[in-house]
C-alpha cells in the first residue's frame, strides 16, 4: 500500500455550525460539503483550507462513535484519513502487517468515499482511516 497523501483530517466537534464558522475565521477554509448520516450518527462537514481538507464531525447521540469519542476524550483530533487507490487491497496489505482494523471490508462512508477504518491501538493511538473516490 501506497498511500497518496493525507485526504483529511478528522476534527469531532460539540457545535457543528460554531466549528465550521470559527474555522471559516481564522483559516480562511471553505465549506465544500455538508452531510448527515443516520446510520453512522453523525453530522460531519467537510471544509478546504488551501489545498488540504478538514472533516468536522459532530454526534447525533451519546451512543454513536463520535458521542462516545466526544465523551471520553473532549472535541478534538479524531483521526487521519490516508488516500490509497484501492481501499480492498489497503485492508489486505495492512492486515498482513499485523494492523488491527475495525472495517474488514471497504464501506460508505461520507461524501461518497470508500472507506475503513484501522484500530487506534495499531498506529500509536490514533485512528486511522484509508479512503479512495475524493
Amino acid at each position: 500500500m501506497e498511500p497518496r497523501g493525507i485526504h483529511h483530517l478528522g476534527v469531532a466537534v460539540e457545535d457543528l455550525d460554531e466549528a465550521v464558522a470559527t474555522y471559516e475565521r481564522l483559516f480562511g477554509a471553505e465549506l465544500v460539503h455538508r452531510e448527515t448520516v443516520q446510520e453512522q450518527g453523525v453530522e460531519a462537514a467537510s471544509l478546504r483550507v488551501g489545498s488540504d481538507r478538514v472533516e468536522l464531525l459532530a454526534s447525533l447521540g451519546e451512543d454513536t462513535p463520535v458521542g462516545k469519542f466526544l465523551a471520553k476524550r473532549g472535541p478534538g483530533m479524531h483521526h487521519v484519513a490516508y488516500e490509497v487507490d484501492d481501499v480492498g487491497e489497503a485492508l489486505d496489505e495492512l492486515a498482513a502487517q499485523g494492523a488491527e482494523l475495525i472495517d474488514e471490508r471497504p464501506r460508505r462512508g461520507l461524501f461518497g468515499l470508500e472507506v475503513a477504518f484501522v484500530h487506534p491501538e495499531s498506529v500509536h493511538g490514533v485512528l486511522a482511516e484509508v479512503v479512495s473516490g475524493g
